[in-house]
């Protein structure tokens, strides 16, 4: 890595030891607190994440003040662990430690997924489409290889060391793992798009359940890559679990065993398939869900579910033994799913539509709280969180994002 000036060092010091200081106070302490309470159905507080990744580019820039590129690449990923608890107001709780996963990566069947980007006047991204490797399933079956996958051990030992003789002495420079993280319809679609996804099975459905069969054995073969390499860290803390929640939980093994590598079964996992909601809940259960219950059985902990409309998969879904969280996107039946989770030892993860907060200069403060107030309806008797997502735009409005959590909050207040 290359060597970063004296002056933006210190900035760079000087804010990791802002990280410790909010770090310890008797709030984050709190805050960890209820996120183990939440995770293991000890409370009935619903937590709060809004989400800064889609829109940090509204935030976290005008904050920088070093001056080379990489100097500010620290200085932006420190910033990210404190925003949210600064400025914004939420419940995203504040690490003792700056966290560095192993690099990894896993191209299924071998093939990289490219794809064309297309801007606005502006230079900024308009859109873009993939470019599929598959137009034909069965004349082109051929073409799934081998999955490759793999971790850049040089380099993340590199990237540690470094960081270490910058940050070292002030706080600890700490491995960790997220959720292992498995959506094989999103590969799938990327690999031959919508439109050959949902032909292939009508005109190939034994071929296609043969390829799905295969994406979980990669999968699979993958994870138990990282188990064998030693490459699994516990996740029970702070550690991302993904579609913006958090890993908190005694019921997985905090520490590294000492008679062998940290399982897969010792840690959370994540599936979704947000791809698939074009076919009925019958195709579902004949194609998509043996792979995904395949996979499922090797977690010891599974959050499941992006945007697709879960009540419609239920069945097949509540069938996860080791189900903890369940996504409730803006397209979901959010009485059924209540009425579903109702008392039930599995997380309402609510996804709120991120219209409210994403279009227009000026927050409508009544329909923001009456949709907060539909939520809370639906999920009474449930144990509730929500995971603000998808916002692109704040329109540079920083004190926008933080009313919107006050008004989550005041109905939370007035209704829970």
């Amino acid at each position: 890595m290359k060597s970063i000036s004296n002056k933006d060092k210190q900035i760079i010091r000087d804010l990791a030891k802002h990280q410790q200081e909010l770090a310890s106070t008797p709030q984050n302490k709190t805050l960890e607190k209820e996120w183990l309470a939440l995770n293991t159905f000890r409370t009935s507080r619903p937590m709060i994440h809004l989400e800064l990744g889609t829109f940090e580019h509204e935030v976290i820039p005008p904050l920088l003040r070093c001056e080379s590129t990489e100097a500010r690449s620290i200085e932006a990923w420190l910033y990210r662990m404190i925003v949210n608890q600064k400025l914004i107001g939420d419940d995203k709780p504040i690490p003792d430690y700056l966290p560095i996963h192993w690099k990894t990566w896993f191209t299924l069947f071998g093939h990289e997924i490219t794809a064309t980007h297309v801007e606005n006047k502006e230079g900024s991204g308009l859109g873009h489409r993939f470019n599929h490797i598959i137009e034909d399933l069965e004349e082109d079956y051929h073409k799934l290889g081998a999955s490759e996958y793999g971790v850049d051990v040089e380099a993340s030992l590199k990237e540690e060391e470094f960081l270490d003789e910058l940050l070292g002495d002030i706080m600890p420079v700490k491995r960790v793992s997220g959720s292992l993280y498995a959506v094989p319809t999103q590969k799938i679609v990327h690999l031959m798009g919508m439109e050959h996804m949902l032909e292939s099975l009508m005109l190939y459905p034994d071929l296609f359940k043969q390829m799905m069969d295969r994406v979980a054995d990669d999968y699979i073969a993958y994870f138990k890559y990282l188990e064998d390499g030693g490459f699994l860290k516990p996740t029970t803390g702070a550690e991302t679990l993904s579609q913006g929640s958090f890993c908190f939980t005694d019921e997985l093994p905090s520490t590294l065993p000492q008679d062998r590598p940290l399982a897969t079964s010792d840690v959370w996992g994540y599936l979704d398939s947000q791809e698939s909601v074009g076919i009925s809940p019958a195709m579902f259960s004949e194609f998509i869900f043996p792979c995904y219950k395949k996979i499922s059985n090797i977690f010891g902990a599974l959050s499941y579910g992006c945007c697709e409309h879960v009540h419609a998969i239920w069945d097949d879904i509540s069938s996860f033994t080791n189900l903890k969280k369940v996504s409730i996107s803006p397209w979901c039946d959010e009485e059924k799913m209540g009425e579903n989770l109702r008392g039930k030892k599995i997380i309402y993860h609510r996804k709120p539509s991120a219209t409210y907060l994403g279009v227009g200069c000026n927050l409508d403060e009544e329909a923001v709280k009456k949709h907060f107030y539909a939520t809370l309806h639906a999920a009474r008797g449930c144990t509730l969180e929500f995971s603000q997502r998808d916002v692109y735009t704040i329109n540079g409005d920083i004190n926008k994002a933080k009313r919107y959590v006050q008004i989550l909050r005041e109905a939370i207040q007035d209704k829970w």
